[in-house]
């Protein structure tokens, strides 16, 4: 019964804080709408045909796998003899995320990138409730067994990264080695969240995610300028300008359609109003990398050392220069450190 109390009064909280940030977002598309002019505001440029970095050959094999309840998108680069190295983006990424590293580790691994579900050319299934993380856990356990594998090399950036821990938690055997790229053990956030001011101001986009509509509508503005900011821009973005305009492009591409954008922005509504079904007691005890980019907008540096409460064997190496988008801004060391790990 306290429990039932408690949700309630969570996400009685949760709804008037969203809230509140959406009458802020409002004021200021009201600013924008009067300062800029709603013609380049709303401007939207017809996306039919995929950047040609999308179909590049050099990265490696489009493909599907059809498991349980969707289909996913990945692409393989590497014999299917080798060992498997399975990567997971985050938000609002897509396989091509991983496009430094599907080169780099091909010739010791199938290395293969999938579209999580409700990304890229993935299934999109409707519901918060679809993208909770039991349901992330299990996509993980079948794709690696429907890639006829039993074990893999595991690799998770931001949300791919948080399925990542709560996979190798679960699924200890399936996991030889894991590398998580700037994001802490959900655990780890949920208690830094609790605590730590600057997290939770860091975090107030995913308080804003909760109100339907009104973010799709925020990202997609001025021909969805949101994805040259965070991949290109001097204000969060990939900071070495390693990125290129094709490759944001590309992007921009995989997120133009409509409800494209309500899958990724239901992994974070599901973290906040879902209660958690797939749960680790004790440490993760699979070999865990954590590289983290010291210059994340997004996540807090502190709680990469909180984790060590979550895994028996960490290691934590820092970028000092690098983004939260760690492996697209600084992918030779990234590579370099994901190498000099799975050797050991």
């Amino acid at each position: 019964m306290k429990t039932c109390i408690y949700h309630c009064l969570y996400l009685f909280m949760l709804m008037n804080i969203s809230i509140l940030f959406a009458i802020l977002v409002v004021i200021r598309l009201g600013i924008l709408l009067i300062t800029k002019g709603p013609r380049k505001m709303f401007k939207s440029t017809q996306r039919e045909s995929p950047p040609t970095c999308l179909m590049d050959p050099k990265l490696g094999t489009h493909g599907y796998l059809y498991i349980e309840d969707v289909r996913i998108h990945y692409v393989s680069k590497g014999d299917s003899d080798k060992p498997l190295m399975l990567l997971m983006h985050g938000f609002p990424e897509s396989w091509y995320s991983w496009r430094h590293q599907l080169k780099e580790f091909s010739d010791n691994y199938r290395v293969v990138a999938v579209d999580l579900r409700g990304y890229g050319d993935s299934d999109k299934p409707s519901g918060i409730s679809q993208y909770k993380m039991d349901k992330l856990v299990k996509d993980v356990k079948q794709i690696i067994t429907a890639l006829g594998y039993s074990s893999c090399v595991l690799v998770g950036h931001d949300w791919g990264g948080a399925i990542a821990w709560i996979f190798s938690g679960l699924y200890p055997e399936m996991v030889e080695k894991v590398i998580v790229l700037n994001c802490p053990h959900p655990h780890a956030f949920k208690k830094y969240l609790q605590t730590n001011w600057a997290q939770l101001k860091k975090s107030w986009y995913m308080f804003f995610f909760l109100i339907p509509i009104l973010p799709d509508i925020y990202v997609r503005l001025f021909d969805m300028k949101f994805f040259d900011i965070i991949f290109r821009g001097t204000k969060g973005g990939v900071l070495t300008n390693a990125t290129t305009q094709e490759d944001v492009d590309a992007y921009k591409y995989l997120f133009s359609k409509r409800g494209s954008l309500t899958g990724p922005m239901n992994y974070i509504r599901a973290a906040l109003l879902c209660r958690p079904e797939s749960t680790t007691r004790g440490k993760v005890k699979t070999p865990v990398l954590l590289l983290w980019g010291c210059r994340d907008l997004a996540i807090e540096k502190g709680q990469a050392e909180k984790c060590k409460d979550y895994a028996e064997d960490l290691t934590i190496k820092y970028l000092h220069d690098a983004s939260h988008w760690v492996q697209m801004d600084e992918p030779d060391t990234v590579n370099l450190y994901i190498r000099e790990f799975i050797q050991k």
